[in-house]
């Protein structure tokens, strides 16, 4: 009789927390900030400076320049709208799982108003206008519209998406689909201004992995990474509908490929024999920036997330609106930093008087440091309370 391995929180938390190099950073000499990226399944970059620290911390003597090198030098990195429609660093490498999972992925409600909708064959004119766009340079939003609407017709150019105070021209609102099908993601900046690439152009020969192939791929690296988790889980940290997380769940299990375990007294899955955990729980004090993955995909997050830091930290229930401190692995406050020149302000603020133990203190001032070194400026603690809101 086989009998179902029991985990807890803290057992899945320190090992999610060492397979995401946070518990300490790779080796320089054994990784690389693609490699620790593939760790984490991506890095958000909505917020360039974010994904940077995000990657930078979990690799030993990295800096941010270390992140733009592979991005724009060595072209191990892209960036490009990755999970859940936004914009992530992702290896270069991975580029064929991510386009045939995310494309495969099947489409929600639009979210658009009716007068802004595309219909499918105009989607589809659109996808078709961006890669022959893009399949040979680099083009600015401005010039990628020029494009779109010479190839698709006027109405792809219509000014009628709000966004930031502004008018959108139609067809963006299938920018993230066009990441997906694999006919887009970002080129370098030319001055301040953003250009989109190919992606052959970052990676030759680049050509979306089968659909189906790609989603147990992405299951079986999901759950090395944030298992044990349920299909709930999976769904959430994709955006994606309930019922298709629970069929490709069920298939990865039917192949044997993931094994069901008991998680904090409820189902959930692991990669089939991946079921060996820290006999502790996790230690030390981190600081993470906006839309870290770690915060973004561990779940339950209100074991991540318990008593105060649930109402503090977290932005209706949404994790990565706040910069956070973890200590033993879990949220314990939120921080903010201000910079002015080299010297960077950073204020961190406790959700409770008893976090920080004098060694604790010392702790925090070494992540402090460190986030100086990665950002290349010469970083400063204060304890106190953090008066900016969410995405400040």
């Amino acid at each position: 009789m086989t009998t179902t391995r029991r985990v807890t929180w803290p057992q899945a938390n320190a090992r999610r927390m060492a397979r995401q190099h946070l518990t300490d950073p790779a080796p320089a000499g054994d990784a690389s900030p693609a490699a620790v990226t593939g760790a984490m399944l991506g890095a958000h970059a909505q917020v360039p400076s974010a994904a940077e620290l995000s990657v930078a911390l979990r690799l030993e003597g990295a800096t941010r320049a270390t992140v733009r090198e592979a991005l724009w030098t060595d072209g191990t990195l892209v960036k490009t709208y990755g999970p859940r429609g936004t914009v992530h660093l992702l290896p270069s490498a991975d580029l064929p799982l991510w386009a045939g999972a995310l494309s495969s992925i099947p489409a929600g409600a639009d979210p658009m108003p009716p007068h802004v909708r595309m219909t499918r064959e105009q989607t589809e004119a659109v996808l078709t206008a961006i890669g022959e766009a893009l399949a040979d340079r680099d083009l600015t939003a401005d010039e990628l519209t020029e494009a779109v609407v010479e190839r698709a017709g006027p109405w792809a150019g219509d000014r009628v998406m709000d966004a930031f105070q502004d008018k959108w021209p139609r067809w963006r609102q299938v920018s993230h689909r066009a990441a997906h099908r694999g006919v887009l993601c970002f080129g370098p900046l030319r001055g301040r201004r953003v250009t989109y690439t190919h992606p052959r152009r970052v990676l030759p020969g680049f050509t979306p992995m089968d659909g189906a192939a790609a989603q147990a791929e992405l299951v079986r690296r999901y759950l090395r990474a944030y298992g044990p988790a349920t299909p709930q889980h999976f769904a959430r940290w994709l955006a994606a509908p309930r019922g298709w997380a629970g069929e490709v769940f069920a298939a990865a299990a039917a192949r044997g490929e993931a094994e069901e375990v008991r998680y904090e007294g409820a189902p959930a899955w692991v990669v089939a024999g991946d079921t060996e955990f820290p006999a502790g729980p996790a230690a030390g004090v981190r600081l993470l920036p906006y839309f870290d993955a770690f915060t973004i995909a561990s779940q339950p997050r209100d074991l991540l997330f318990p008593g105060p830091s649930f109402t503090r930290a977290l932005g209706g229930g949404q994790a990565g609106n706040h910069p956070v401190l973890l200590v033993d692995g879990t949220v314990a406050g939120v921080w903010h930093q201000r910079r002015s020149g080299r010297r960077i302000a950073v204020t961190v603020e406790p959700v409770a008087e008893d976090v920080l133990s004098p060694r604790r203190l010392r702790a925090l001032q070494e992540q402090v440091e460190r986030i100086g070194e990665v950002l290349e400026g010469r970083a400063e603690l204060t304890v106190g309370k953090v008066t900016v809101g969410p995405h400040a």
